[in-house]
């Protein structure tokens, strides 16, 4: 993470983390980021990989997209149901079983309203300049960093999504994995609205988050780890080897 403008590197050691698969993430005259470093050829079997995925069928885009939605809803009760709010978060169990291939309902709307009325109450809206939506943009940023990083490790391109299509957005991929990541920063948001200001120290917090431990297949792992699993199961998914899609429970923060 290069905090500062004033930070010089050179481009052979950019080039040399780059081959070493790791993400580097530069940030503003805000210090917050705002770009971030992705290689050209993110592993030896990218072509395939590429013919791969332009091929995925909207069946099972629209199958594997259900999923994530589900995921992301159930994460989302979990939080919920931590933060005291135990109807509204049976409330979020019910639109998950509801959702269908694609989300056609937008069980996933339906869901985000009720879920954010509940942990930030009704005066709460995402363009707010706020604590809570500082630690929320800080931290999903980081997420789809880390998501277009085994995306493109993995070979495939950020830009074609599953349910994410915006022409002018190079990470639709990585938009699309992360989702059922996202409760992890909200409920870090929830729990750390008392900050008074969200400079280097604050910043600091919501990036160790990597370094907690959830739970994904049954076994305990470092979230940058979950990352990668869940990616790989997804990616699986849609190809047709595996339909098994892993989901995260994470320990409260």
């Amino acid at each position: 993470m290069c905090e500062s403008t004033a930070i010089s590197i050179t481009a052979y050691l950019l080039a040399e983390l780059t081959s070493r698969k790791i993400k580097v993430i530069f940030c503003d005259n805000q210090h917050n980021p705002a770009s971030e470093l992705i290689p050209m050829h993110g592993s030896y079997v990218s072509s395939g990989r590429i013919r791969e995925q332009i091929a995925w069928t909207d069946e099972g885009k629209a199958k594997v997209w259900q999923k994530i939605v589900q995921h992301k809803i159930t994460n989302q009760a979990l939080v919920l149901r931590r933060a005291g709010q135990d109807k509204k978060s049976e409330q979020l169990l019910a639109y998950a079983v509801q959702v269908e291939p694609g989300d056609k309902t937008n069980r996933e709307g339906h869901a985000a309203k009720v879920y954010f009325n509940s942990l930030f109450g009704l005066e709460f809206y995402r363009d707010a300049s706020d604590i809570r939506n500082a630690i929320l943009n800080y931290g999903y940023t980081i997420l789809l960093a880390c998501f277009n990083r085994e995306i493109a490790a993995s070979g495939y391109l950020t830009q074609l999504g599953i349910w994410h299509d915006n022409a002018e957005n190079p990470f639709n991929l990585g938009s699309d994995l992360m989702e059922p990541f996202r409760p992890i920063i909200d409920e870090f948001a929830y729990k750390h609205s008392y900050f008074k200001t969200f400079e280097k120290d604050e910043k600091l917090q919501v990036l160790n988050l990597l370094n907690s431990k959830v739970e994904i297949d049954s076994t305990e792992q470092f979230l940058n780890n979950a990352i990668g699993i869940y990616s790989r199961s997804i990616f699986n998914a849609l190809s047709g080897e595996d339909n098994k899609i892993k989901n995260i429970s994470w320990y409260e923060l």
